[in-house]
């Protein structure tokens, strides 16, 4: 075995700082807020160049590019991702209750401005269930009035889904100022606060409420959308008591199209390493679909609902009706939310697996400006989506560049080809949003392995899931926020404050109770607390602290009492010992009084190792610990404060309580000098002598 020895002084933190110098942010003030933004608007022309090509990073990575080893990657991935988007695109406008067109729009626009702007190289953008499932929600709320309802004639369906796509582009068009909004305040940071559990038990949850709603196209049903709490319970209520008016052609439809796409989605999943790109399934579906129902005139013959007419070319870009924002803005802050911790989870889950690094601000701004120019031209909100990028890493994507590519398939389909699906049953885009959340709903898999690994984590998971299932999906998502929140509270609040004992022959310091080879030092008490000290949880430490020194206020009484005895037997009983030299000997009911006889702590050491931060309530208590041990005739000495701690302690003023001799750089420096001073009447520093390890 490999030994260690090491000597040196035993320093405080002020020791440390005369012989290695002053941390930076204890040695100068914080700079006012006039130094920062004048420091921050130093403009040259190669911080404008490093600026540039920070905001938009194709400027940087492009020029990089390897052309003979990436090019082919790319372009099939993004050729295959491109083929995906077109069913999926209109698909989840269906979900937005919006034309499938937009659906179309929305999977082109995001991916040609997140290709200039994002960070992710694996990320593909476009059209997202869960955040079409949230928008429709929205809209379906203040424009009740079924687009689907047969009785309606052509203009009165195309004067209802014009109402739909200019709340939905409204909708867009406010997540987009929102999202800059947080760039500009550098706020990427808030998307730490929904964590994996949240994350995907929300979209557990969500892929519920998917399903649920799309049962009714898959019967040919025109029933309204429910919103509110129980949507789903309403939902199947509602789809029970209208099943004599199913529509059989529809339904055989539905049927056949789950019965090609499940096993292919199983064949791909189970073959994906083999296959260079997944099997089409859906878009094979969507063409097969569109020529059996014009050759048979579906739509005429059994009243089976179609797509319709899908214009060629673009919309003209304009402004979206602004009017409707402040109806809508509650509703908006969720989705954009949801939204941003989406991509930048994903972003951050494929920039970890291939060991590149993403920029969760800049993220901000390219899903906010995507979202922006969108909306002008009619599209619904979007973000980047789990299916296609899964498609697009698992393709062999490389950069931004497949985006290049997938909206190029795109393009061609909205110029060209766009017009020949009019026949498109909508049962089969049902379907076909059914099927592509399989991979949602397979993270029950996940549950029994997060259950060994954290009991409060599945928690989170569960009560997450259950209040977006059983509310709404806004309500259930801000249910899991708060309650994931409180069990960070809580388990700061639950931190163990741990008596700490010397492993034998070293300097290692570990729980007694854990470790039977540790033991404690006669008269000396080391309390470790790995948790922040606030105001949430400073009277549990303060308990904590009096409960295992015993620390309490009668027995500070008490030897207030017993000190104010012995000063009085000392005027009235001298003895001489044979040096001569005067000692008190004290004398109460026929008994010796000795002053600590019952105070068997002299030495208190609180290691803040794990004390990360302390509030202003924290520093206070520390103020009052160290007035209890002085009354109590305990030394009190603090020993690993980090930078922060110290700070906050210095500007509270315990330094008029606590001498700088008595705050240490490491537990064994403060525990080395309590045990060699601990016989010292006046415990006083004296010479620091150096400690061997």
């Amino acid at each position: 075995m490999s030994t260690l020895a090491v000597c040196r002084s035993i320093y405080t933190e002020e020791q440390f700082h005369k012989t290695y110098g002053t941390p930076k942010d204890l040695a100068r003030p914080p700079l006012s807020l006039r130094d920062r933004i004048a420091r921050s608007c130093t403009c040259s022309a190669h911080a404008f160049l490093h600026l540039l090509k920070r905001r938009v990073p194709i400027l940087s990575w492009l020029p990089r590019y390897k052309l003979k080893k990436w090019l082919l990657g790319d372009l099939i991935a993004g050729l295959t991702v491109g083929i995906v988007h077109i069913p999926q695109g209109m698909a989840f406008a269906l979900l937005t209750s919006v034309a499938p067109v937009h659906g179309l729009y929305t999977s082109f626009f995001p991916v040609v401005l997140y290709m200039l702007l994002g960070t992710g190289h694996h990320v593909s953008t476009g059209t997202f269930a869960v955040l079409s499932l949230m928008t429709g929600s929205v809209i379906d709320e203040h424009l009740p009035q079924n687009p689907l309802d047969r009785n309606l004639t052509s203009e009165e369906q195309s004067d209802i889904y014009a109402q739909r796509i200019g709340m939905a582009a409204a909708i867009a068009f406010l997540i987009g100022v929102i999202m800059v909004a947080m760039f500009v305040l550098q706020l990427g940071f808030l998307s730490t606060y929904l964590s994996e559990p949240i994350v995907k038990a929300f979209t557990n949850a969500a892929a519920f409420h998917v399903t649920i709603s799309q049962i009714q196209n898959m019967l040919g049903l025109p029933l309204p959308r429910f919103t509110g709490s129980f949507t789903i319970f309403k939902t199947l209520v509602s789809v029970v008591q209208s099943l004599p008016m199913t529509n059989v052609a529809e339904l055989v439809i539905s049927i056949l199209c789950l019965i090609v796409l499940i096993p292919i989605k199983e064949l791909n999943a189970r073959f994906r390493t083999k296959l260079r790109t997944p099997i089409p399934g859906e878009i094979v579906m969507v063409l097969v679909a569109t020529g059996v129902t014009f050759a048979s005139s579906l739509d005429s013959r059994y009243n089976v609902q179609i797509v319709g007419s899908i214009p060629a070319g673009f919309p003209a870009p304009k402004l979206p009706s602004l009017k409707v924002i402040p109806k809508v803005v509650g509703d908006t802050i969720a989705i954009t939310f949801v939204g941003y911790a989406v991509s930048v989870s994903l972003a951050m889950i494929y920039a970890e697996k291939h060991r590149y690094s993403i920029d969760p601000n800049q993220e901000l701004l390219a899903h906010g400006i995507s979202n922006i120019v969108s909306s002008l031209f009619t599209c619904f909100p979007s973000s980047a989506t789990l299916a296609t990028t899964n498609i697009l890493e698992s393709a062999g994507g490389h950069t931004q560049l497949s985006g290049f590519f997938t909206s190029g398939v795109v393009l061609i389909v909205l110029i060209w080809i766009g017009p020949l699906f009019n026949y498109l049953p909508k049962a089969v885009l049902a379907c076909i949003n059914v099927v592509s959340l399989r991979q949602m709903f397979l993270q029950f898999r996940e549950l029994p392995e997060l259950w060994k690994i954290s009991k409060t984590d599945f928690s989170v998971w569960v009560v997450t899931w259950m209040a977006v299932v059983v509310l709404n999906v806004e309500v259930g998502l801000a249910v899991g926020v708060v309650f994931s929140m409180m069990t960070v509270v809580c388990r700061t609040q639950r931190a163990q404050c741990t008596v700490m004992g010397r492993a034998v022959s070293t300097e290692i310091y570990r729980p007694v109770e854990q470790n039977d080879k540790c033991y404690e030092i006669p008269g000396l008490k080391i309390l470790s607390y790995n948790s922040p000290i606030y105001y949430g949880n400073r009277d549990i430490f303060k308990d904590a602290v009096s409960r295992i020194v015993g620390l309490t206020q009668e027995k500070i009484r008490k030897r207030e009492k017993a000190l104010l005895v012995l000063e009085q037997a000392r005027k009235m009983d001298i003895s001489v010992v044979d040096s001569g030299i005067a000692n008190p000997v004290f004398h109460q009911d026929g008994c010796i009084l000795k002053p600590e006889a019952d105070m068997e702590t002299k030495s208190l050491i609180i290691d803040c190792t794990g004390v990360i931060f302390i509030d202003s309530a924290g520093a206070r208590l520390f103020i009052q610990m160290c007035t209890d041990c002085q009354k109590a005739g305990m030394h009190l000495l603090l020993a690993g404060c980090n930078e922060k701690v110290l700070r906050t302690l210095q500007c509270s003023g315990i330094m008029d309580h606590l001498s700088a001799e008595q705050v240490f750089v490491t537990v064994h420096d403060a525990a080395c000098y309590a045990e060699q001073n601990m016989g010292s009447d006046s415990y006083l520093l004296g010479p620091v002598p150096p400690i061997c390890c």
